[in-house]
């Protein structure tokens, strides 16, 4: 068997060294947030949440959401119809085929970009470049109850970037990432220490972080103290990691990474966490990309939508935002190593839950997919409709200390035939 553990030269053809520190400064400078009631008060007394599937590397639409299947481009894969009448996704997807009445597809992107990176953060930020946050730091910041008992955006990979993901929004919002299922180190309390003694080790660190904020400003231990504050949360949650799924589950999910990583992203949902993301790696595919999407959406496919169900069964589904996606999508052209390159021209999405009209197509892409015919949008767009569908207004501003900030692009609008 294939194994796509992997991408282009590996972590997204490498990130610059610079680019990494930047990342890192930012978010160790991260302004401090005086508040935002007037978003906040959209979302009082409810708990919305996001579940993130990313796709790493690029799935293909032919392959997935759009299929060509007959054209000069549509491989050899057959389009199957779906549980929504009149939409057909790739036969590759036969689970999710089954459960298209709860998600919409959106097939009509342009990022007009071909590159990881720049698709990656244009998908995440909304932005085309600069320092935003993350959609997943932005639902932590006005979705995460004050007093979450879990930190508010968890990434479940086995590999990949160490990004900055909170910007000016500061280190508590940041992504925590798990390596898989495995549990982050140090989650007990040194051997020999009692728990009065660390509560008293803990007064004193506030302390003294009272002191130095006094001369030095909050912003110098706002990273320090969020690095102890998730840590806290963990320490008192890590049964979640000492107990193994129950054998009826793994053989539902898979006894596959993938698999064991939507298992356990379903017990933090389950627990009020705000945003997990649960990254699938392997689809930069630029040979044998037939062989290498059988295999990885057939691993995909059915984690996918047990989850999807065991979401829907326990009433989550109508609060959660579910995004499938990736950075880009995969050309039309088969190169000759049978295998489809980077695509941002004309690619698609699937989504669902929480605020989203179910069983919706929206856009088109042209006879061979080789360019958006209908309803073109961009990641702007998306970013705008996801925090919509959230009940966060993202025409507001962030208001930080000194300045505000637009939450999304002004210079795009939510698709708006896809809120519910």
């Amino acid at each position: 068997m294939m194994q796509r553990n992997q991408g282009c030269q590996q972590l997204d053809h490498r990130v610059a060294r610079r680019q990494f520190l930047a990342g890192a400064a930012g978010g160790a400078l991260a302004f401090s947030l005086s508040g935002s009631p007037a978003v906040a008060e959209q979302v009082n007394g409810q708990h919305k949440r996001i579940l993130q599937v990313y796709l790493q590397g690029g799935v293909s639409q032919l392959e997935s959401w759009d299929p060509k299947p007959g054209t000069e481009f549509g491989g050899p894969f057959r389009a199957i119809p779906t549980s929504v009448p009149g939409m057909h996704i790739s036969e590759l997807l036969p689970y999710t085929a089954q459960r298209m009445h709860h998600l919409s597809i959106v097939r009509s992107i342009n990022l007009k970009t071909n590159d990881h990176t720049q698709g990656r953060l244009f998908m995440e930020k909304g932005r085309r470049a600069g320092e935003y946050p993350y959609v997943g730091s932005v639902a932590s910041r006005y979705l995460a109850p004050a007093k979450a008992e879990l930190p508010g955006y968890i990434h479940i990979s086995t590999r990949g970037l160490n990004d900055s993901t909170a910007a000016f929004l500061g280190a508590r919002h940041a992504q925590l990432k798990f390596l898989g299922v495995n549990p982050p180190k140090n989650l007990s309390l040194p051997k020999g220490l009692p728990p009065t003694a660390a509560e008293r080790r803990m007064a004193l660190r506030q302390q003294f972080n009272s002191q130095f904020q006094a001369g030095h400003g909050k912003a110098m231990t706002e990273t320090f103290d969020a690095s102890f504050q998730q840590a806290e949360k963990l320490m008192s949650r890590k049964t979640f990691f000492e107990k193994p799924p129950a054998d009826k589950d793994l053989e539902r999910y898979g006894k596959h990474d993938f698999g064991r990583n939507c298992l356990l992203a379903r017990t933090l949902l389950e627990n009020n966490a705000t945003c997990v993301k649960v990254t699938h790696h392997g689809y930069d595919s630029h040979a044998e990309n037939f062989n290498f999407h059988l295999e990885q959406l057939g691993e995909f496919d059915k984690t996918f939508s047990m989850l999807l169900d065991d979401l829907h069964e326990r009433g989550m589904l109508e609060s959660t935002l579910v995004m499938i996606y990736s950075e880009f999508g995969r050309t039309p052209k088969i190169n000759v190593r049978y295998g489809r390159d980077h695509w941002g021209t004309a690619w698609s999405i699937a989504l669902g839950g929480c605020g989203i009209q179910p069983g919706a197509i929206i856009g088109k892409t042209n006879e061979k997919g080789t360019a958006v015919a209908e309803r073109e949008v961009d990641a702007g767009h998306l970013f705008h409709t996801y925090l919509q569908a959230l009940g966060i207004d993202s025409t507001r501003d962030h208001e930080i200390a000194g300045r505000s900030v637009p939450i999304g692009d002004p210079a795009a609008q939510p698709i708006k035939e896809l809120l519910a």
